[in-house]
């Protein structure tokens, strides 16, 4: 069973249908107790981190979240709250990843927001099996987690930034597997795998 965090900024639907093709059994929930029984457990996440962080902590779930033990998958905001910091509302998150969320710099070729296709690389993870580096996956953000000791995967939007973190059993994407084809749904089947 799949744990879908609804804390009231998740971009639920999509990961539903996402699972639903897969034919993954899930449930969305924001109860303790059925999210610590879950097998799996996702953090999905849309609008600004400071909005996000401030419904998560309304909930009460944070040191839950922290505390987990079996594989947890963060998407876009959800896994932007998972850094230490973002600079979107100056906001201190839950501080699994050791990476800092800033905001893109629009410039000559850079727009902001990243919305679009885009390739991730340097794969380093479960997370990523049967995927070839160069494979494009889907963005839309304006703030990115910067590269450090968690990233397993990078994507270039002006700089290089993670794409997936990684840290223990916990995984984050910036980008959403959940609308990214065949290779998001080959993702979403390595995280049910894991």
């Amino acid at each position: 069973m799949v744990a879908i965090i609804d804390y009231k900024c998740g971009n639920l639907q999509s990961v539903k249908n996402a699972l639903e093709r897969l034919g993954a059994e899930y449930v969305v929930t924001a109860r303790e107790e059925v999210i610590r029984k879950a097998d799996r457990v996702i953090l999905p996440g849309v609008g600004s981190a400071a909005t996000a962080m401030e419904s998560l902590l309304q909930t009460g779930l944070c040191d839950t979240i922290r505390s987990l033990r079996r594989p947890v998958l963060g998407i876009c905001v959800g896994m932007q709250i998972m850094c230490r910091w973002s600079e979107e509302g100056n906001t201190e998150c839950l501080g699994i990843f050791d990476s800092k969320v800033k905001k893109f710099i629009p410039c000559e070729g850079v727009k902001v927001p990243h919305m679009g296709w885009n390739r991730i690389s340097n794969l380093e993870s479960k997370l990523f099996k049967d995927i070839k580096g160069g494979a494009y996956v889907y963005y839309v953000h304006s703030y990115y987690p910067e590269l450090c000791p968690d990233t397993i995967a990078t994507t270039v939007h002006g700089k290089m930034f993670s794409g997936a973190l990684k840290y223990e059993n916990f995984y984050g994407t910036q980008f959403h597997p959940e609308k990214s084809g065949d290779i998001g749904e080959q993702i979403i089947k390595n995280f049910l795998a894991l």
